[in-house]
């Protein structure tokens, strides 16, 4: 980001971080995006994850109607032909490039530059500001987003601000002004090389606060390799200020890193009180009739489909992690027909085989014989 973006970015993201715990990073508190001084919303009183049921007690967005994070449910989602793959530009950064980590105190937030952007998928460009992570223990996963009321071990939120304002600050009051892209993470089987890059660093900021810079790496590693199929929902900040002012988009395909990459993640920080930074996520937030489409159809049966000429980005859906496709839905009706066809054609044989039964069987007489009598002539 450009030298004059960056102090402003940098104070928002302290903010914000702080009630990251579980929530957004300090540059965008609320939703991912990332706000205010360390440990306060904007002006207003500290936060923490410990208290999130009263964050509305000083900060009134976060009891409004368009809250996040929520959960995804595939049965109400309704896919819009309209949403396109989401294009990324600039996300592949040279070593030389240094970039800051941070523990604000409520997540481990990664400053990025001003050259990242989207720059398709969205009706109009946004510029990167910070991502960050969310979540749990090693009792339980902690992701923001549900789907289908499973919650993930993890969630990344890459936050952006529309490039029609001068900074982040300035968007992030406006309807129009943040898009945050979020994927969530699972434990597989091997080290993921991109979040190591990250991961690698945590024993260095330990503590609230305390920040490392690291080498540029490409951040689009970070997001499934498939940026076509996604949920997409208007919301808010996940943590205070809780501004209703973000343009989600939640990816169906998750990530994997490996178990010993996920504890670390989970043990490495500390937060503004010196204990474990943990389930820095907040809870559930109602629908309250907004919709979550879906780029892809997530249902069987009676998909769900927005009227043709409609807006797709005026209030997305709800959609699930369903991963039936078009080619899936076309396999098992073709699977029907062959099993259909199948039986009926064994129905045919088997009365074929009746019939022919009873031709070859022989034909019983009503005669009954009796046996000769000899009559005795002599």
């Amino acid at each position: 980001m450009s030298r004059a973006v960056l102090p402003v970015c940098l104070l928002l993201l302290v903010a914000l971080g702080r009630a990251g715990a579980g929530s957004e990073p300090d540059q965008d508190q609320g939703a991912e995006e990332h706000p205010h001084p360390p440990g306060k919303g904007l002006g207003h009183t500290p936060w923490s994850y410990e208290d999130r049921d009263r964050w509305s007690e000083d900060y009134k967005d976060c009891d409004g109607t368009m809250q996040s994070p929520i959960n995804i449910n595939m049965a109400n989602t309704i896919f819009s032909p309209h949403l396109r793959a989401i294009q990324l530009s600039g996300y592949s950064l040279p070593a030389s490039e240094r970039l800051k980590l941070r523990n604000n105190g409520h997540t481990v937030a990664l400053e990025l530059p001003q050259s990242l952007a989207i720059t398709g998928g969205y009706a109009q460009q946004y510029r990167a500001v910070q991502l960050h992570l969310h979540w749990g223990a090693t009792t339980g996963p902690g992701s923001e987003h549900t789907i289908n009321g499973h919650r993930f071990a993890a969630e990344i939120h890459v936050v952006h601000y529309n490039t029609k304002y001068d900074s982040f600050k300035e968007a992030m009051v406006h309807p129009d002004g943040l898009a945050v892209l979020g994927a969530f993470l699972e434990m597989g089987p091997r080290d993921n090389p991109y979040y190591q890059e990250i991961l690698e660093h945590m024993h260095q900021i330990q503590r609230e606060g305390e920040e490392v810079w690291v080498p540029g790496f490409n951040i689009a590693g970070l997001l499934p390799a498939n940026l076509k199929y996604y949920y997409q929902y208007n919301g808010s900040l996940t943590t205070p200020p809780c501004y209703q002012t973000v343009k989600w988009t939640v990816f169906n395909q998750s990530m994997l890193i490996s178990r010993d990459q996920m504890l670390k993640l989970i043990t490495s920080l500390r937060n503004d009180d010196g204990k474990p930074l943990q389930n820095n996520y907040r809870h559930m937030q109602g629908l309250h009739g907004r919709r979550v489409l879906a780029s892809f159809q997530t249902t069987f049966f009676s998909p769900k489909q927005l009227p043709a000429g409609s807006d797709s980005s005026a209030a997305p859906e709800e959609h699930s992690s369903s991963s039936f496709q078009a080619g899936d839905v076309l396999a098992v009706l073709f699977g029907v027909l062959f099993a259909v066809t199948a039986l009926a054609f064994l129905l045919y044989i088997y009365k074929q085989r009746s019939q022919n039964a009873r031709l070859d069987s022989p034909t019983k007489s009503k005669v009954i014989y009796t046996a000769a009598t000899t009559e005795n002539t002599a």
